[in-house]
């Protein structure tokens, strides 16, 4: 949940990486800091708590220059303070940081024996110290990030400065999501595009393993071993405007009314009512790959998850073939029968997500053909899948998934289309009807959300209750597991999703 920015041109970096941090905080924090090169020297900021506290603590001393780094940190190892804040300095060299460092401690115990001095109680401490002992070996920064991924084991988005270098950034990636941009005489990087979509929507997405060298002019990119590599610049459809709240109290009401929209752009263009087919031009997997799957799994987290077992029971009803859902966390824990040429399906809103980029790693070395269902174009999921279908939902910024959500059941109502047809068990006329309910999905919520005066009465009926149980039968049983994760989320109050005939096997013990 933490988000990185950087910044390297001939613009004051302090206005930017502060507007950059503020793009992020949909992600949550509970400190964050920047530091800049001003003066022949690097000068670093942190406070904890909101971001209001670190412009004041900019604001009592003037700071400016135009390369910099800044960061929202979520505690992981040491409590939220100042001192565990990024970034973390060590000598000249400033670092920040997302992921864990999985071997920090014995990292940390043989650099303490070497000499160098802990002021914080943070894992990320141990990476800069790491790149200041390779500096001090005759390393220039990019070696010696270099040097330091190879000794750290875990996930990692690094964005390293150095005072030796004023005009230059390096950054890493491994496990964790990081991007480039580029305009004019300035260059960008964040963990999240969204941090930069004010100035640049020419991005580069960083591959795993990849280091890259930003100055304001130039981005050197080289894979795990230091190779020269060349990265494709991928162009962001929406623009920063689409992560306002446009009129609305906040993000979540807006993204719910966004949704018949949003529906409506996934399936643009994807669809003929004349031949009642699904149009799926990024899938990029073949009729004949797609018949000679035995067998589609499934894979994803959280929301994403929910959408799955929704589209099992879609891709069960009309491609006639083995469905399997798992939660990607638990995935990797057994020892799933994924074969050859199984199709397996993984969803994720950012692509990025760490469980499911590992299971589906893990499905492709056991021979399945993997495709996702994602949002963020150019995202590592999307990249390494063999296709892909994009719900085109623009930013979520809700941590309460709901468009999102939507976008994804409309996606894999299209895939079942798809491979129904291609697969022989939907003719053109089943193809047709299947066509007409879906495209009716639009009008059928926008007049749901016409009652919203309907819907607040009923939540101010409620909302004194302490316990919700949600029940589904069939297809409604994971609209029941979502819609009870959506009130926990949301208002932290107690709710369980159940299937409606295992009501009378125990959950309806707890009704009074």
């Amino acid at each position: 949940m933490c988000g990185i920015v950087g910044y390297v041109g001939d613009q004051d970096a302090v206005p930017i990486l502060l507007n950059g941090l503020k793009r992020l905080e949909y992600r949550g924090y509970d400190s964050s800091g920047i530091a800049i090169y001003h003066n022949g020297k690097i000068e670093v900021r942190r406070s904890v708590g909101k971001l209001v506290n670190l412009e004041k603590t900019l604001s009592k001393k003037g700071l400016s220059g135009t390369t910099g780094i800044g960061h929202t940190r979520w505690a992981t190892h040491g409590k939220p303070s100042e001192q565990n804040a990024h970034p973390h300095r060590s000598g000249g060299c400033v670092l920040v940081h997302n992921g864990i460092i999985e071997n920090y401690l014995p990292l940390k115990q043989q650099l303490q024996k070497e000499g160098y001095r802990f002021e914080s109680e943070t894992d990320t401490e141990v990476v800069a110290h790491l790149v200041a002992k390779y500096m001090k070996q005759g390393k220039c920064l990019s070696d010696a990030v270099l040097a330091s991924t190879k000794d750290i084991r875990g996930s990692y988005a690094i964005a390293a400065v150095c005072e030796g270098e004023p005009h230059s950034m390096v950054v890493a990636r491994s496990g964790c999501p990081l991007v480039i941009g580029r305009s004019g005489q300035s260059s960008f990087v964040a963990s999240d595009v969204m941090a930069m979509l004010a100035h640049t929507r020419d991005v580069i997405y960083l591959e795993e393993g990849d280091l890259a060298v930003v100055t304001p002019t130039d981005i050197r990119v080289m894979d795990a071993q230091g190779h020269p590599v060349t990265r494709t610049t991928t162009a962001i459809t929406w623009d920063s405007e689409a992560a306002e709240k446009s009129g609305y109290p906040h993000f979540m009401l807006k993204e719910i009314h966004e949704q018949p929209q949003t529906i409506l752009d996934t399936l643009r263009g994807r669809y003929s009512f004349e031949t009642g087919e699904a149009d799926l031009p990024d899938l990029s997997l073949t009729p004949a790959q797609l018949v000679a799957a035995k067998n589609i799994w499934i894979v994803a987290c959280g929301t994403s998850w929910h959408a799955g077992l929704v589209g099992k029971y879609l891709l069960e009803e009309m491609v006639k073939a083995p469905v399997q859902v798992d939660i990607a966390s638990e995935f990797r824990y057994r020892d799933p029968l994924v074969q050859k040429d199984d199709l397996f399906i993984t969803i994720s809103q950012s692509g990025e997500t760490a469980d499911t980029l590992a299971a589906a790693r893990e499905a492709k070395l056991k021979g399945a053909r993997v495709m996702s269902i994602v949002n963020v174009v150019g995202s590592t999921l999307a990249r390494e899948s063999d296709g892909v279908i994009y719900t085109h939902c623009g930013p979520e910024i809700g941590v309460a998934s709901t468009k999102a959500f939507t976008a994804q059941l409309t996606a894999l109502y299209m895939l079942a289309l798809h491979l129904g047809r291609v697969r022989g068990t939907l003719n053109a006329n089943d193809g047709r009807i299947w066509l007409e309910r879906v495209v009716s999905l639009p009008s059928r919520v926008e007049h749901i959300l016409k009652r919203e005066a309907e819907i607040v009465a009923i939540a101010k009926r409620y909302y004194t209750k302490r316990n919700f149980l949600y029940l589904g039968r069939g297809i409604n049983y994971p609209i029941a597991l979502e819609g009870a994760l959506k009130l926990k989320e949301i208002s932290y109050i107690h709710a369980e999703g159940y299937a409606a005939g295992e009501m009378k096997h125990g959950p309806i013990a707890l009704i009074d």
